[in-house]
């Protein structure tokens, strides 16, 4: 029982990260003007928000109790690669890009 709550709450916490990794992907891509900043900020500072986010639940909170992986480096793939390639594919090819999106005027008129 111990293993099956860790495996959920291992996928749930996949699942969280990737969409982390997703909405700062769309809040670099909306708050940066050019084209490689966004790539550059979601390669460098996406990963080492999930990493920290990795080491609160898994070291204290116990997520993923009772679930051996074997190797540190699948841990780190599977919390912290995974979602960012995930979130970023989801970002790019799902989501319209924010030139495409037509805001409303706010002049209060």
């Amino acid at each position: 029982m111990l293993a099956l709550f860790g495996f959920v709450s291992l996928v749930a916490l996949v699942a969280f990260h990737t969409l982390i990794a997703g909405v700062a992907t769309r809040f670099f891509r909306l708050r940066l003007n050019t084209s490689w900043g966004s790539v550059v900020y979601t390669l460098v500072l996406t990963p080492m928000l999930l990493l920290i986010s990795m080491l609160v639940f898994t070291g204290v909170l116990n997520v993923g109790i009772g679930i051996n992986l074997g190797s540190p480096t699948l841990v780190i793939a599977l919390l912290v690669a995974l979602p960012v390639v995930l979130g970023a594919a989801i970002d790019y090819l799902y989501v319209p890009s924010p030139d495409d999106v037509e805001l409303p005027d706010t002049d209060g008129r």
